[in-house]
């Protein structure tokens, strides 16, 4: 869940039976239903060891309400995941630092607050509709963040350092998305520029200030912004060739898309496509050019062909919200083709994906 928590002791096995033996003190478990999107399962697992009284140490405690407040967030059960956040004291609080436990913690020092926790505690107010409260606790964990990068500089901490550096951006985006979803771009720019200022090198970030300039009309400054992420060729940072390559034909489909040449823009999406069947931008925009240009029988292909070739990376509302559009388009029993579709997705979806969206 984080990479501050410590690794707990092994137990002595519990006597009630092997079931139980991977309940507690074995975060590998947890961590693997919530990559497979069992949230349903991590709530059943999170009940059970609380009520077996599996939880012995301070930390596992922290632990396991982290992936049940992560878990009820997804299941956008909301009340309940703010309720679990109640239950907590200040994050801040002596009563969550390994110091205060010398006998469970020898030589350990800090907090065993787990990111995700601090993150949401900002995420979860905005969720239940108060947008400025979790606002505010999303620039507090900003400035908690920058003051943890500046201790690191300053103890020359580098290993840990990049790490809070990650959750610096991840905070950053997490923010600027926010700020989009309320047309605030103002402020994106301003916070796209302070972290560009300090790594010009993040062209995911660089692409972004693209996008948010051509939200705002100002497709030259856009152009600026892709040419810088094309010029850096070679020098592509973290992405992969393939990564690096679609980010730039994305980018050029983008411009097009804004002069309304959707035929150059298919394009460029379908050169994606041909290098990673997985790029699922690429697929929806695709779908979406060719739904301008009147080819709705071909944009259904493009979305049904996605979800049948990778249907655990294509299965997202917004593929599925405009595949379901365009069979209403398309097809007069437009009703029984999105049943069926309701059908397969519930067999293969995560406990997350919202079945509403095919609003059948």
């Amino acid at each position: 869940m984080d990479s501050d928590s410590p690794r707990s002791d092994s137990q002595t096995q519990h006597p009630l039976s092997n079931e139980v033996d991977d309940l507690c003190h074995d975060m590998s478990s947890l961590q693997d239903l919530a990559n497979r999107g069992a949230w349903r399962s991590i709530i059943d697992k999170v009940s059970r060891a609380r009520a077996l009284s599996l939880l012995q140490k301070p930390h596992d405690h922290l632990t396991y309400l982290a992936f049940n407040a992560l878990a009820f967030t997804k299941l956008r059960r909301f009340n309940e995941a703010s309720a679990e956040l109640d239950s907590l004291e200040d994050l801040d609080s002596s009563h969550y630092r390994y110091e205060t436990y010398p006998k469970i913690y020898p030589n350990r020092v800090g907090s065993m607050v787990p990111f995700s926790l601090r993150w949401l505690h900002a995420l979860i107010p905005i969720k239940l509709g108060q947008r400025q409260q979790g606002m505010d606790r999303f620039y507090h964990l900003l400035d908690f963040v920058r003051e943890k990068i500046k201790d690191k500089e300053e103890n020359n901490l580098s290993v840990s350092l990049g790490m809070w550096r990650k959750r610096e951006v991840f905070v950053v985006n997490c923010i600027i998305g926010h700020h989009l979803s309320q047309k605030e771009f103002g402020v994106c720019l301003s916070l796209m520029n302070d972290l560009l200022s300090r790594d010009s090198s993040d062209l995911l970030l660089i692409s972004q200030l693209g996008y948010v300039q051509l939200q705002i009309g100002d497709l030259e400054g856009a152009k600026v912004s892709f040419s810088k992420v094309e010029g850096e060729g070679k020098n592509n940072g973290s992405l992969s060739e393939v990564e690096f390559k679609n980010l730039v034909n994305r980018n050029k489909a983008l411009v097009y898309l804004v002069g309304k040449d959707y035929v150059s823009a298919v394009r460029e999406y379908e050169e994606c496509i041909e290098r990673d069947h997985s790029d699922i931008v690429a697929v929806n925009n695709k779908a979406l050019c060719l739904m301008y240009l009147r080819d709705l029988s071909d944009s259904i292909k493009v979305l049904e062909n996605a979800l049948e070739r990778v249907p655990t990376v294509a299965l997202n509302e917004t593929l599925v919200v405009n595949l379901c559009s365009m069979y209403e388009l398309a097809y007069v029993n437009h009703s029984d083709i999105k049943r069926t579709l309701s059908s397969w997705i519930a067999r293969v979806a995560p406990d997350d994906f919202d079945a509403s969206c095919t609003r059948t």
